[in-house]
């Protein structure tokens, strides 16, 4: 399969990593000209659970021409919306556009630009990846890889796209109803990404902390009753349960929101806790937790 990735971060160069290894041809797409030099020049080195190895991979820091089977939109939520309107010269008439980022609302503004009918939306959940220097990227855990439609794309075609993934030696599945996943991802976001970034503390460090576990528990309850209240048929009864596995099964993990703090960069706390504060305005309630996390984390990023 010809695949292109827009966004070769940590995430994305797992990705591009695993499924070039598995024999597609993968070009990736990334702004940091030192990455892209090194993957050209010595290939894409991944290591961590899946393996040690290096990947040849094409890298680019602008669209590469033709058509491929698949795009995947790996870019952080921020950017999508830039990203979008450059897609068109990538999408044939069978090309499926994948979108994979954190919180909810990525995929809306894509549909402004891709067909409904070619679009999919992807949640990847307990990866832990970090990029330790240009062209090589580390993940501690590799959980799951869960995708469906946006609205019209078959769920056929979504799972020979999910099947695509688990040749490549992801668990992949296709789903039905992927905002119910996006929301129970969502939930874990909201109860690592701003206490980590605060803190600076790992995932189970805030689990088990004294201090930051109880609010991080608190955003994870407000974010399910969030979604119960608008009706989202998320599966867990027991968000702390939800969070607490999530987290027990990457305990060293350092969420992308932590690097950005971290890195002077603005990160995508507007599409995890604040994506709860919106949905809890759209429905009526509040949500003071997740309202509180959102101000300290713009607070930090008002000098950046």
């Amino acid at each position: 399969m010809k695949i292109v990735i827009i966004g070769c971060g940590a995430m994305g160069s797992v990705y591009a990593g695993l499924l070039a290894k598995a024999g597609n041809e993968v070009a990736v797409v990334d702004r940091g000209a030192a990455h892209v030099a090194a993957i050209n020049r010595a290939g894409l080195r991944v290591e961590g659970a899946s393996g040690d190895y290096t990947a040849t991979i094409r890298a680019y820091t602008e669209m590469p021409e033709g058509i491929p089977d698949l795009v995947i939109v790996a870019v952080k939520a921020a950017h999508v919306a830039a990203v979008a309107p450059r897609l068109g010269m990538l999408i044939g008439p069978e090309t499926v556009v994948l979108t994979i980022q954190n919180g909810v609302g990525s995929a809306d503004e894509l549909a402004a630009y891709v067909p409904v009918q070619q679009l999919a939306v992807g949640i990847a959940g307990g990866f832990g990846a970090i990029r330790r220097g240009p062209g090589h990227v580390y993940h501690n855990a590799m959980n799951i890889v869960r995708m469906g439609p946006y609205s019209e794309l078959p769920l056929a075609s979504v799972e020979a796209v999910a099947g695509l993934w688990r040749d490549a030696g992801f668990k992949a599945e296709a789903v039905a109803d992927v905002l119910s996943m996006q929301w129970e991802k969502l939930i874990c976001n909201a109860a690592y990404s701003a206490p980590c970034a605060l803190t600076g503390l790992t995932v189970g460090e805030v689990m088990d902390d004294p201090d930051m576990g109880p609010v991080s528990r608190a955003a994870a309850v407000e974010a399910w009753t969030v979604a119960r209240a608008l009706d989202i048929a998320v599966k867990t009864d027991d968000p702390v349960a939800l969070v607490r596995h999530f987290a027990a099964g990457m305990p060293a993990a350092r969420p992308s929101m932590l690097q950005d703090i971290e890195n002077g960069r603005r990160s995508e706390i507007d599409v995890i806790n604040g994506a709860v504060s919106r949905a809890a305005a759209k429905a009526g309630i509040a949500a003071p937790v997740n309202d509180t996390l959102v101000a300290l984390v713009k607070v930090k990023e008002r000098g950046f």
